[in-house]
């Protein structure tokens, strides 16, 4: 996420942070799809991530980025009892093949950096999963309806 800070003792960023450090980042402000963080983290807790998906939400909203679609990824860990696990009931499920999940597998591990032991590593899904949005509108009522509340 840019320069932020990205570790266990995260401290709250302003929205504005947020977004204009996103913004930063990107080459240009139109996607076909844009696949973030979701607004409720991916497991039990992760604050960057919580403000990263909300932070994609209120740029679109707003116009400073557009997008076709929007993909928030879909996992749960039942309050941090299991490992994280894509959702199977969310828009999009899709399991992973042998070869892509390996190639996941080693992205994890040889290109970030992740021991074979590490939680990293050990979460690596056999699928993926998404909530989809196709209008802004649509991904703020979700967030402001507090729908993705797991």
């Amino acid at each position: 996420m840019g320069d932020l800070d990205d570790g266990p003792d995260q401290h709250p960023l302003s929205s504005e942070e947020v977004e204009q450090a996103i913004l930063k980042l990107l080459p240009n402000t139109y996607f076909d799809l844009i696949i973030t963080h979701n607004t409720v983290g991916e497991y039990t807790r992760h604050l960057r991530h919580e403000e990263t998906g909300k932070a994609v939400i209120n740029l679109w909203k707003s116009g400073k980025i557009t997008t076709k679609n929007l993909w928030l990824f879909a996992y749960e860990d039942d309050k941090g009892q299991h490992y994280p696990t894509p959702i199977r009931t969310a828009n999009i499920y899709r399991p992973l093949g042998s070869n892509t999940w390996k190639e996941k597998h080693r992205i994890i591990t040889d290109i970030y950096g992740f021991k074979g032991e590490s939680w990293e590593s050990r979460t690596t899904p056999f699928a993926e999963a998404f909530w989809e949005f196709k209008s802004s509108f649509d991904a703020n009522n979700w967030l402001t309806n507090r729908k993705n509340t797991l």
